[in-house]
């Protein structure tokens, strides 16, 4: 989502502005550190980087800083470090052009509503997509800052969606990316109480838009995948089979108490759907470990559900206290010793299925998009499931679903051969 939001700044600085992209930063008239509070760490790094920056730029260059942190700290952030010359919510995304020339201008308000702007054209990468489908969340996890950076859920208006994805899809994209905090809570408002749409319905209508082969999404919500929505992922050939369904944790005490709103028993049954609909199927999670009041036998439900779904990927953290959040607030905080520990443990059993589900790969045969040039002589690509994929070729084979051998396998990623 931050990558998009990138994009969507870029857009409008070559647009409105006629600002083009450097790699060199003695070159860079403006520097926008778009950022991320989701975790402690990026936070803290923000303010190292603004310094870094302001002692490399060039005499008369601006520092902007956009994202999330930048709608949690506000005008904080210029308090700290003078030299920002403007701080940029990630709601406030399309006003870029209007804070560029207003020394410390900070618009960081949360219940701005861009669901109908049409940003300029940009992509980094011409052969993929990535689309928003809706913006913020109405979740209340007690772990997560999201909802106070990014404000309530909006979605994006389905005739929009389509109209982006076909002209994605008319400057040579085969593959979109739908974004939202939860893609499969679409529908649940819109600016417009006009629109009727659901995910489900809304996946319908993508599909039917000509040259578009492949479609993903990030990042669904367990309880909101009803059948309806599991069967028309596993029946629709457009829809690429790997699926990103956060667990956090495997303990239904601890759900609870994070406020996810499902269990367990639910996540189980759900992944279990998945697999009994589409064998093949590759499934993905973010899981916390340290949450607190995490007991010993609460880890060891994580663990299990980890040996039972057997994730090819996992995005694994110690829980971080958040501003804003409730679970900040909880007395039963974990010593970070033993959430060290568990998450070692957690990784290293994960690193184990990885290398067993990677190593019977070999000689299988893939459907792969290759969408990037390598500097060695290779092209890389993913496979329905999401498999990285790396072969020997050149630009004949960039925007091209090829039919692939794997003929070695690693952990992160495969080497092919084409039929």
């Amino acid at each position: 989502m931050n990558v998009r939001d990138s994009e969507h700044m870029i857009a409008e600085l070559n647009t409105k502005e006629s600002y083009e992209l450097t790699q060199n930063l003695s070159e860079a008239d403006l520097i926008i550190i778009n950022t991320c509070s989701v975790r402690e760490k990026p936070v803290a790094k923000l303010f190292s980087e603004i310094g870094v920056f302001n002692k490399q730029k060039k005499k008369g260059a601006k520092i902007g800083v956009a994202g999330c942190t930048a709608s949690h700290l506000g005008e904080e952030i210029i308090k700290r470090a003078p030299t920002v010359d403007f701080v940029l919510g990630a709601r406030n995304v399309s006003k870029i052009t209007e804070v560029l020339d207003k020394k410390h201008a900070v618009e960081v308000s949360t219940g701005f509503d861009e669901s109908t702007y049409a940003f300029g054209e940009y992509r980094s990468n011409p052969f993929k997509a990535m689309v928003n489908i809706s913006i913020g969340c109405d979740k209340s996890c007690t772990f997560c800052i999201v909802p106070a950076t990014r404000g309530e859920e909006i979605s994006i208006p389905s005739e929009l969606i389509v109209q982006e994805i076909t002209k994605a899809v008319g400057t040579g994209a085969k593959e979109v990316m739908l974004l939202g905090q939860n893609v499969n809570n679409y529908g649940r408002r819109f600016s417009s109480s006009e629109e009727s749409c659901n995910f489900t319905q809304l996946l319908q209508k993508i599909s039917k838009i000509e040259g578009l082969e492949r479609i993903r999404f990030t990042s669904p919500h367990p309880l909101h995948m009803d059948d309806a929505f599991l069967e028309e992922f596993a029946s629709n050939p457009k829809i690429c089979k790997q699926i990103h369904v956060p667990l956090q944790s495997g303990s239904s005490s601890i759900l609870k108490a994070m406020k996810r709103g499902y269990s367990k028993e639910w996540f189980l049954n759900r992944c279990e759907k998945i697999r009994s609909l589409s064998p093949d199927t590759a499934i993905s999670t973010d899981i916390i470990v340290g949450f607190p009041g995490e007991s010993d036998a609460d880890f060891e439900d994580t663990m299990d559900v980890l040996e039972r779904v057997r994730f090819e990927q996992m995005f694994s953290f110690k829980y971080s206290p958040r501003p804003h959040t409730e679970a900040a607030r909880f007395s039963n905080q974990i010593d970070d010793t033993i959430a060290s520990e568990r998450l070692t443990r957690l990784q290293k059993k994960h690193t184990e299925i990885l290398n067993e589900v990677m190593d019977a790969q070999m000689n299988t045969i893939h459907q792969v998009y290759f969408d990037e040039l390598k500097s060695n002589g290779r092209v890389a690509g993913r496979s329905s499931d999401g498999k990285l994929f790396f072969m020997r070729g050149s630009e004949e084979f960039l925007g091209k679903i090829v039919e692939v051998r794997v003929i070695q396998t690693s952990r992160g990623a495969l080497e092919g051969v084409p039929l």
